[in-house]
């Protein structure tokens, strides 16, 4: 067997550092897809900055690059689906069938090592060798891949149909018997990917689509950036993943594939009662509760759960892997071997509530941020800029994981590599994996409370449209359609009734201040990791509330100078 190095140690100590490439995502709901407009290659670009061509242009990723007319000829893109560290998610369609697709164009002016190339390799190659294992009915599908001297182009099948938790709770009445469903295809995707030797290594809800908007639509695992493969016996050391789903393995460095039987037991015990098992108001928390291991069965809904349903969750969430449950012998457990046999009881509103705004509240803290870091007075945010800059090493606009770190370092600011990452990850606004000037303003000024009174106004005033002094329904609503997020009506109702403390169906000035500076509720972090951890990093990265950004601007110039 594999061994790993010696000196393995957990992040509730010592702090790795998460993978880079964890945050990028497409696109997790999508509208009836419309191209209004059509998008050159030039425009797929991110046009920040000059561009070096004689950093990338001799680089070969997939296999032989051409000058670009070859994808242009076959492809048009169209609007953005997402963003992530090395490029964007397009839809696009096929000039000759009219077929639309979801394009990943991976920038090749972003992928600066050898590991950064064989990333890419890797992901190709995995969804390739999926493909040919015929699991393409629970794996997005990989039309093609294509290259040109900028971008390495992924073609992929376009998933319509919406998230895992948004299509469990439109169906109104959910049962044990319809978590038992959804759940064996998750367990399905896991078993296919270890019979063709890949480890996924970021099993959560999000990355579960429906394929359509049909009733009977399959449910398909998509992005495979973190995953690898994996021989019999290898075991690997690096910390990748997101935390709530993370084995104790993989904090200890030292695992193989049973740690997307684990991630996969956190989404069922989410399944069964709305929260995850291991859960703390910052992430280092939540990594010492997974060490610990300790979960609760007792409390509401549990009571009402089937012995069997209970039996499986423990024994995928045994704390030692070589206990835990196969893929395989997850699928011939009584409570999924007779899925239709499950117990067909309500779980009750509460669960489907929790599921409801798994995701949903984020979002409206996501448009308020952004909000506040376009309407700073630019007078009390220059220095800020200028030490924004002077971190963006090679000027493109976004801090990386290893810029940020760097830059604190050059500033005097000592913070442990878990603590930058989860810095990053909870700035990360629009969740591409890096900060860009204005998340890095918004982060900044939220750490040092310069004007929060001020900003906080000003966001507040952004959704009361009409100036009464609340929040109400229709404007939230006009508010997160704006900038693409809108949920449904009865998921607005239920972000207004979480943050309406005094239940009088609209959100005061108060309200409003109380839900953004608070971040201990974990369905906040959904696709991003806990807030919470602002409270405890502002202490670490700008020390002092009364210590003036000029000052570390000053210092950070002398140490570049």
């Amino acid at each position: 067997m594999g061994g790993c190095y010696s000196g393995m140690r957990s992040t509730a100590s010592s702090g790795p550092s998460f993978g880079k490439r964890g945050t990028k995502k497409i696109k997790r709901q999508l509208k009836a897809p419309s191209i209004a407009t059509t998008i050159t290659i030039e425009e797929c670009h991110d046009q920040r900055g000059s561009i070096d061509h004689s950093t990338y242009l001799n680089v070969v990723i997939l296999g032989l690059p051409s000058d670009g007319s070859n994808f242009s000829s076959r492809y048009s893109l169209g609007q953005e689906l997402g963003r992530g560290e090395f490029g964007v998610t397009r839809l696009c369609t096929d000039n000759q069938t009219g077929e639309i697709y979801a394009c990943k164009a991976i920038s090749k002016r972003r992928l600066r090592t050898e590991s950064d190339y064989a990333e890419v390799r890797r992901e190709v190659d995995i969804m390739r060798r999926l493909a040919r294992g015929g699991v393409e009915d629970r794996v997005v599908r990989l039309k093609e891949a294509m290259e040109d001297f900028q971008f390495v182009y992924l073609i992929m099948e376009l998933c319509e149909g919406g998230e895992l938790f948004d299509r469990i709770v439109a169906r109104g009445h959910y049962s044990e018997r319809a978590a038992a469903n959804v759940f064996r295809t998750i367990v399905e995707v896991v078993q296919l990917c270890h019979e063709q030797g890949v480890i996924h290594r970021d099993l959560k809800p999000e990355n579960f689509l429906f394929a359509n908007t049909s009733e009977d639509s399959p449910l398909k695992a998509i992005d495979f950036g973190l995953s690898v493969f994996f021989k019999p016996g290898q075991q690997f050391t690096e910390v990748v993943g997101s935390p709530y789903y993370m084995a104790p393995e993989v904090l200890k460095r030292c695992y193989g594939p049973q740690v997307d039987v684990w991630s996969a037991g956190v989404i069922l015990y989410i399944l069964l009662c709305g929260v995850p098992p291991f859960w703390a108001e910052n992430d280092e928390g939540i990594a010492q509760a997974i060490i610990r291991g300790k979960y609760t069965l007792e409390r509401e809904p549990w009571p009402r759960v089937s012995e069997n349903a209970k039996d499986l969750v423990q024994k995928m969430l045994d704390p030692n892997p070589y206990r835990r449950l196969t893929a395989k012998e997850v699928l011939e457990h009584p409570w999924l071997k007779n899925a239709n046999l499950a117990p067909n009881i309500s779980l009750g509103e509460e669960v489907r509530s929790r599921l409801k705004q798994f995701s949903a509240m984020n979002k409206f803290k996501k448009k308020a941020l952004r909000v506040v870091a376009s309407h700073l007075p630019s007078e009390q945010v220059n220095d800020i800029k200028q030490i924004f800059h002077m971190m963006d090493k090679d000027n493109n606009g976004n801090l990386t994981f290893e810029e940020l770190k760097e830059g604190l370092q050059d500033i005097g600011q000592a913070v442990a590599e878990l603590d930058v990452q989860m810095l990053l990850e909870a700035a990360d606004v629009d969740g591409n994996g890096t900060l860009d000037c204005d998340e890095f303003v918004t982060v900044s000024v939220h750490l040092k409370k310069i004007g929060s009174d001020e900003h906080l106004t000003k966001a507040f005033e952004y959704f009361d449209k009409d100036g009464s002094g609340f929040i109400e329904v229709d404007e939230l609503r006009e508010a997160l359609v704006e900038g693409d997020l809108g949920p449904n009506d009865q998921i607005i109702k239920e972000i207004i009734s979480d943050v309406d403390k005094d239940n009088d169906g609209k959100i005061s000035y108060q309200e409003f201040e109380l839900m953004m500076k608070s971040g201990s509720d974990w369905r906040n972090a959904s696709r991003q990791y806990s807030k919470a951890h602002f409270s405890s990093l502002s202490h670490k990265v700008f020390r002092g509330s009364d210590a003036s950004v000029q000052d570390v601007k000053t210092q950070s110039q002398k140490l570049v100078d």
